[in-house]
């Protein structure tokens, strides 16, 4: 099987808050006018305050417009924000620039936005960041105004040591930047991924409900029915034969008894078969996760071996049913003509071996397998929208999920050559995957 990541424009689009950037940039400021009015008053150093306070006033101004003008509530979109961010970057250029160039030591807050960027907006709205960073250190190593100082002379850096500032702040931002968004971006796709798995659990209780609905849809319409059935009896005694609407109460009290017959079944099916498939043996969930996919041309063989012990007894669970058939039905996809399924108890374990032969696990990737949008599926194929994170990884993701959350162990391998194909293994503490007589 070969394996490819899922292209990571297809996740959902990426925002920023209005109002987080509207507070960072309040906490920004004040930093600013905490620095400038600390460097001229307290340690007296001559600087230009009418040109760094119009900088700090014109930020403010604009942060004042952005909350009128929008909800605090508003996400931009990546241009929005990235603008705004790009505006920060300048302005900050600015300060440093009337205060020393590369040679303030704030000038490693340029790599601040550059951060926000990463952690929450598309790849290339950092990029697009981090080189406007490059460029306005660029600018700033080779114009800028001295640096403030008291006394006589003003220290001037070497050219070499502006360089190595320059250089130092240039990979400082590549490598954080590439850092913060690999972090954010797996984050981001496991919430997706369980999002998914939630939501497949969430329909499979609704279907676990309907059963319920049935139940009391029976009990609520026996009671009209049965009036209707003893209506029709005394109309039949009533009217006289040879009624031009005898065959009309005839064929109404027939059908109300047919409506009574097919919400016994219903009340029996939300009760007794229920409890019947609440326990069921490992071969019968086994046949029950391989029949539906007998018809796509793939032999299927399911074995048991019993090497102690009876064969365990397990619960109808939705997530160990889902877990199951999406494992088997990836094994036929990729199958070249034969799928086996081998089902193995003892005393303590229940492992369920799932091989097919086909291609396999293409080396190097099989630690991989089971993260978020890691797929083996090619990505212009066409997908069923009706289908979990088709074609994005997502499937197997949520397999493995539901198939730990019932207690099992997953492991993924490769047949022993000359043998090809791919083999995954599930083991259960017999404990676990076992229900008693008197099990809820």
């Amino acid at each position: 099987m070969h394996v490819t990541l899922a292209d990571p424009r297809e996740s959902p689009a990426r925002s920023l808050k209005l109002a987080t950037l509207v507070k960072l940039r309040w906490l920004a400021l004040g930093g600013q006018a905490a620095a400038i009015l600390i460097v001229r008053y307290l340690l007296e150093f001559q600087l230009p305050l009418a040109w760094c306070s119009a900088l700090i006033a014109v930020s403010a101004v604009l942060n004042i417009l952005l909350r009128v003008l929008f909800d605090p509530t508003h996400r931009l979109d990546g241009p929005y924000a990235t603008g705004l961010l790009a505006y920060d970057i300048v302005q900050l250029s600015g300060l440093l620039f009337f205060t020393g160039g590369l040679a303030n030591p704030f000038a490693l807050l340029l790599l601040a936005p550059v951060m926000v960027s990463a952690a929450t907006l598309p790849p290339r709205s950092t990029m697009l960041l981090g080189a406007l960073v490059a460029a306005m250190a660029t600018g700033l190593a080779l114009v800028h105004w001295p640096l403030p100082w008291a006394g006589d002379p003003v220290p001037v850096l070497p050219p070499l040591y502006v360089a190595g500032l320059w250089f130092a702040l240039v990979s400082t931002v590549v490598f954080s930047g590439s850092y913060a968004f690999r972090v954010a971006e797996e984050a981001r796709q496991l919430a997706e991924a369980l999002s998914a798995a939630e939501l497949v659990l969430q329909r499979e209780k609704h279907l676990t409900a309907l059963d319920g609905l049935a139940a009391a849809a029976a009990h609520e319409l026996g009671t009209p029915l049965g009036t209707i059935a003893v209506v029709t009896r005394e109309l039949e005694r009533e009217i006289p034969q040879g009624s031009p609407i005898a065959d009309d109460i005839a064929l109404l009290r027939s059908q109300s008894e047919r409506c009574r017959e097919i919400l016994q079944k219903l009340t029996s099916l939300a009760t007794g078969m229920d409890a019947y498939y609440e326990r069921m043996p490992l071969s019968s969930l086994l046949e029950e996760v391989v029949s539906p996919l007998r018809e796509f041309g793939v032999e299927i063989v399911v074995r048991r071996v019993a090497r102690a012990g009876e064969e365990p007894v397990g619960r109808r669970d939705p997530g160990i049913l889902y877990g199951l058939g999406n494992i088997v039905e990836n094994a036929v996809d990729f199958a070249k003509g034969r799928v086996e399924i081998t089902a193995e108890w003892d005393a303590r374990e229940v492992v369920v071996t799932i091989a097919d032969d086909g291609p396999g696990f293409a080396p190097g990737v099989i630690d991989r397998i089971g993260e978020p949008y890691v797929t083996t599926r090619d990505r212009s194929a066409p997908r069923d929208p009706d289908e979990v994170g088709g074609g994005l990884g997502l499937g197997y993701f949520i397999a493995k999920t539901l198939l730990k959350r019932s207690g099992a162990r997953v492991v993924c391998a490769n047949r022993k050559p000359p043998e090809s194909g791919a083999v995954i293994r599930i083991t259960w503490p017999r404990a676990a995957m076992e229900v008693g007589e008197d099990a809820p």
